[in-house]
């Protein structure tokens, strides 16, 4: 029986991709970026390092394969690569004549000069060796003969393996011909690997042993703390000191790499070349290595030994908020195998290695979920502020628009590396002071805590991999101050979260995430055991948490529920789109006291990357993403911001949308629109308690339907003939109201928000813009009210009773916060942007980009809807009589 209770299994894949897809392997050979050019992070630096780690070089690798998980890189090139490829005639996948065989020599020399890098460090490894056998020999030997061939067991022959590997193919490289022939030397150090077998054996004994030398004698210490690595040819570099722990992993870490560099010189290697069959071999070899690699020895996971003895793993870690002492901390967590740590990262002085500093600890044994009742009685969690976050987010989206500026006009890097600080500022206290999902744990021999989460998928992903380790034979231990001083210290080199999610932390060449509008499509499921009531929810990222965006409807009794339902989403930023599939609870008495939600049972969970290079494209892109046993078929499209806030003018005469507004009420002989009247008054009546109502998306098939209805040209044409007001033609309010009394609530105040959108012209009007833009940015709180109040009176009488008659409804949705979760802020940045979005001749004269219309002209628009919220109420007539105002010529 292996470690930890589990029982060794071989593993055989028919390719890499297929390794990596297995969500039981723990990647102990993946690197996570897939590149072989620069070695990995060994745990030395700090945590704003930034470029390669310790003892690493970075290489020219070129790598043609999309950015996104391996699992969406599997499937988006039909499953996985296959060991023998069926590639089109005469060529290898991916090749084009001539391209194909140059690309083969910039992937060859990529990979030789890290080899040439490897060679130093193993050099350097095996630099002590000699001198520490001369010494053990002698009556004071710094270690034992035993000692040293334990610790350096096999170094000696991988190091001859792969000197010769490189001496042979070195002049290949450097006197190309495109007919030169390699495979056989790639061949032959594929058949070598036992050698790495042997090694991988024996490393975690050569690591105790190299840990305890070091504890028991300081002259092996100070040898083990600085080897000196010699740098490549044209490095400036002479020499860089490595850790001879960080050493001891590089052999490990080669053989992902050597199998990769075998795929991509698979790839661009024609069919017919020489080369072509023994690369197959080679690469056929390498991953018949790696599946026979036992997925139990992880060195990179170990920690230390649990009290019974066994292997203690690494499982999950993250960054969390804990709620302690009735304020915000953000802490990181680490999930062992039998223990949950959290931990906060200790501030110190330059040139220190960071540690952590251990908060507290339960046992899994000792850890339990608190009931519904036992929450019922802990301390209520107090969102915090919409309005304050708002502020932050804007504070981030202007300090954003400053560091472009700066680095276009090439501007000091003193100056933007003070506006990054700032930024990492804000982005910090927005992270901190944005999640609102509680999730309890209780150590059942005392204490309680509490994490806010932004997301129910993170709750739901750290609760699952508790209970799956609690389902093995746990044992209860208290941790001695020197076993928790290790399990701490073991916490910085293990981690794999290594930065806090903000936009600070992020290298400049890392994708800014997508601004505008994804349509997403869920088609249906498959795969539920039993029938039940089904419905999904859709999630995407903002500023470095993830809202909740969109709800199918509950699909009753069934195992195969079919929604084929459309949504839009507007993405800020966002990089990954997640859908969430539940089981609808509809028992009263299962209410989470937190929020005051029924809590519904979550099926399954998915995410995937919202590649721009997929998504943005006009066609719909089909996928479907597999959750827990469950696959859910959806489709999606994207429409950039710039794309998506153009307001086309029209030459409509029939129907309400795209048809200016003055038009319509002067036609229906109204004051207010019908549609607006209508749409009002159905939200009012049943979704006011509604939960996101207006944030959360409708079924875009369910608002295509009421715009066509709304938009019926004949009907309308016959309430002209009639000369009736709409409210007065029976049978045009029938269909109408009989639709929006079985109409989804989210799908009318969709249609609400679309009516808005499709105006040929703002509803406050593109003439008064720039004046909202220039009152808003007013400091003097007299003379914003002044000009605020006179850019209402200069509306034109539709425009101004539709707009108040709109800002009383949201004035009242707000009253329901603590019920729906929508704050006058949150109303705000739902109809800012669609009342006030100018038409695309304005808009070319104020936004010039997707980010400067977010960071700019969108936020602006959204404070300036929000001062009329937060006025006092404002009447028409009051409004048009009163002279007190300053008034001039906008």
């Amino acid at each position: 029986m292996a470690a930890g209770g589990r029982r060794r299994r071989p593993l055989r894949y028919q390719s890499l991709a297929a390794l990596v897809e297995d969500s039981q392997w723990p990647f102990l050979f993946l690197v996570a970026d897939f590149s072989y050019g620069a070695d990995d992070d060994d745990g030395e630096g700090n945590e704003e390092q930034k470029g390669p780690p310790e003892g690493s070089e970075t290489m020219p690798y070129i790598d043609e394969s999309p950015t996104m998980s391996p699992q969406l890189s599997a499937r988006s090139q039909g499953g996985g690569d296959s060991t023998s490829p069926t590639p089109p005639e005469g060529q290898a996948p991916g090749v084009e004549a001539g391209k194909g065989l140059e690309m083969r020599k910039l992937v060859l020399s990529g990979f030789l000069a890290s080899e040439e890098i490897y060679i130093n460090q193993l050099e350097a490894l095996l630099l002590p060796m000699k001198p520490l056998k001369a010494t053990a020999t002698t009556s004071q030997p710094v270690l034992t003969i035993q000692q040293i061939e334990t610790i350096f067991y096999k170094i000696q022959d991988i190091y001859e393996i792969h000197k010769e590997f490189y001496d042979n193919l070195c002049p290949k490289v450097q006197q190309w011909d495109s007919q030169v022939t390699m495979g056989h030397l790639f061949q032959k150090l594929a058949s070598q690997l036992g050698v790495y077998k042997a090694f991988v054996d024996n490393y975690k004994v050569a690591l105790e042993t190299a840990e305890k030398c070091s504890q028991s004698n300081n002259q092996f210490q100070k040898i083990s703390e600085e080897l000196k690595v010699k740098g490549p040819k044209d490095s400036k570099d002479s020499h860089t000191s490595v850790t001879m722990e960080a050493l001891l992993y590089k052999p490990i870490d080669r053989v992902t790499r050597s199998t990769l560099v075998l795929h991509d010189l698979l790839k661009h290697t024609p069919v017919d070349h020489p080369d072509y069959p023994l690369l197959q071999d080679a690469l056929r070899i390498s991953q018949n290595f790696l599946s026979s690699i036992n997925e139990d020895i992880d060195p990179r996971r170990t920690a230390v030994t649990t009290p019974k003895g066994e292997t203690r793993q690494l499982v999950k870690d993250g960054f969390l908020v804990e709620v302690s002492e009735s304020s915000r901390k953000l802490r990181h967590v680490f999930l062992f195998t039998d223990v949950l740590l959290c931990a906060k990262l200790k501030k110190t002085s330059a040139g220190k290695h960071q540690q952590y500093d251990c908060k507290w600890y339960i046992p899994l044994a000792d850890l339990v979920f608190p009931s519904p009742e036992e929450s019922e009685a802990s301390p209520q969690v107090h969102p915090f502020p919409d309005h304050e976050l708002e502020d932050m987010k804007m504070k981030i989206s202007a300090l954003k628009s400053e560091i472009q500026k700066e680095k276009a006009n090439k501007g000091q890097s003193r100056a933007v590396e003070r506006l990054k600080k700032k930024m990492f500022e804000n982005e910090f206290l927005l992270l901190l002071n944005s999640p609102t999902i509680p999730f309890r744990i209780h150590n059942r021999n005392g204490k309680s805590y509490l994490f806010l989460l932004s997301s129910d998928y993170e709750r739901s992903e750290w609760r699952e991999a508790i209970q799956k380790l609690q389902k093995k034979d746990l044992q209860a231990f208290v941790l001695s101050s020197v076993e928790l001083q290790v399990l701490t210290g073991s916490c910085f080199k293990l981690r794999t979260v290594h930065n806090i999610p903000v936009t600070s932390n992020k290298d400049d060449d890392e994708s800014p995430g997508l601004y505008g509008f994804l349509h997403v499509i869920v088609h249906s499921a498959k795969g539920f055991k039993q029938s039940a009531n089904l419905y999904c929810t859709l999630e995407v990222d903002s500023f470095g948490y993830f809202v909740s965006k969109a709800k199918t409807r509950v699909f009753r009794d069934t195992t195969e529920p079919k929604w084929d339902e459309e949504f839009e989403i507007e993405l800020e930023g966002s990089q990954s789109l997640r859908i969430l599939c539940y089981e609808k609870c509809y028992d009263k008495t299962k209410v989470n006291k937190d929020n005051n939600e029924i809590v519904d049972k979550i099926m399954g969970k998915g995410q995937i990357q919202l590649d721009p290079q997929t998504v943005e494209t006009k066609n719909w892109h089909t996928d479907v993403i597999e959750m827990n046993g469950i696959k859910v078929e959806f489709s999606m499209k994207f429409t950039s911001r710039d794309m998506s806030l153009k307001r086309t003018p029209s030459k409509k005469q029939t129907g309400v949308f795209g048809v200016k507004i003055s038009v319509v009420t002067k036609r229906e002989r109204s004051k207010v629109p019908y549609i607006v009247r209508q749409c009002v008054e159905e939200v009012e009546k049943r979704g006011i308690e509604e939960v996101g109502i207006y944030r959360i998306s409708g079924v875009a098939t369910d608002i295509q339907a009421l715009k066509a209805v709304f938009d019926a040209s004949e009907k309308l044409k016959k309430l002209r003939e009639a000369k009736s007001l709409a409210q007065d033609c029976p049978a045009y309010n029938k269909d109408i109201l009989l639709m929006l009394s079985d109409m989804d609530i989210n799908a009318i105040a969709g249609t609400l928000k679309l009516y808005f959108r499709e105006l040929p012209e703002p509803l406050l009007t593109d003439r008064l813009y720039p004046a909202f833009m220039e009152g808003i940015a007013l400091s003097d709180p007299a003379a914003k009210e002044n000009c605020m109040m006179h850019l209402l009176r200069s509306l034109p009488d539709p425009n101004l009773i539709t707009f108040l008659f709109l800002l009383e409804h949201l004035k009242r949705v707000a009253e329901k916060e603590p019920i729906n979760k929508m704050s006058l802020h949150n109303l705000a940045t739902v109809f800012g942007p669609t009342l006030l979005r100018p038409s695309e001749v304005e808009s070319k004269a104020h936004l010039t980009s997707a980010a400067d219309i977010w960071s700019h002209d969108v936020m602006a628009q959204v404070q300036v809807l929000l001062y009329y919220l937060q006025h006092p109420p404002i009447s028409f007539a009051e409004l048009k009589r009163n002279t007190l105002y300053f008034s001039t010529d906008v």
